[in-house]
């Protein structure tokens, strides 16, 4: 086995390779902006580091969100293409989830990313391995007495002190965890979720109400 994961729904730009007992490479860098510029040349990076060829990948492991919609397309996009030309299936995985694993607490958490407009991407755990609550978008405060008491991790939990005083790191998603946690789910025979995105909201892009359409004469 050899997990090409990559991840593109959180300010960081992350991949690495797992060789189905480990990590065996793996790179980030956090740019909001530029995840189509820098996703590709990751890949190439943590390849050359592995010593390895694109055409010695088994399977891809993208992270499916929830995300903003321009970032999360990048990675999702590259995943499916990756997938279709070597061939090897594409496992989807939740970034909420990817955070979890790698907090590794114990007990009940939050898991909160930052969906900006003064919004987050949340959801609650058991533990580093189960989620309880489906991902949802929310203000901070409206969600005030649901994550009451509980520690929270991400850079949505971080942003707001208010609602989630005992925030601490991982700040974002790491597709080392990301990996890890795919390959465990594997090796137990679970299925994972499709490579498809989980937006939770419409795009900032629109097209304007009053929008004219000209046709050829």
């Amino acid at each position: 086995m050899l997990l090409l994961a990559l991840d593109t729904a959180t300010p960081a730009v992350t991949v690495a390779l797992h060789d189905g007992r480990d990590v065996i490479a793996s790179s980030s860098q956090v740019d909001a902006r530029r995840h189509g510029e820098l996703l590709l040349p990751a890949i190439d990076r943590v390849l050359a580091e592995a010593g390895l060829r694109i055409d010695a990948v088994t399977g891809i492991v993208a992270g499916i969100g929830p995300g903003p919609y321009t970032g999360l397309r990048v990675g999702l996009m590259t995943a499916d293409t990756f997938g279709l030309a070597l061939g090897v299936p594409v496992h989807g995985v939740c970034t909420l989830d990817g955070l979890a694993y790698a907090a590794d607490l114990e007990g009940p958490f939050v898991v909160a990313t930052d969906a900006r407009r003064k919004e987050v991407y949340w959801a609650r755990y058991s533990d580093s391995r189960t989620r309880v609550t489906d991902p949802a978008v929310d203000r901070p405060a409206d969600i005030a007495e649901q994550v009451e008491g509980l520690p929270a991790v991400g850079a949505g939990a971080l942003l707001y002190p208010d609602t989630f005083p005992k925030a601490h790191e991982p700040e974002h998603v790491s597709a080392a965890a990301l990996a890890r946690l795919a390959a465990e789910k594997l090796a137990a025979g679970e299925e994972l979720p499709a490579p498809r995105p989980l937006y939770l909201r419409r795009p900032d892009a629109q097209v304007p109400k009053n929008y004219k359409v000209v046709t050829p004469k």
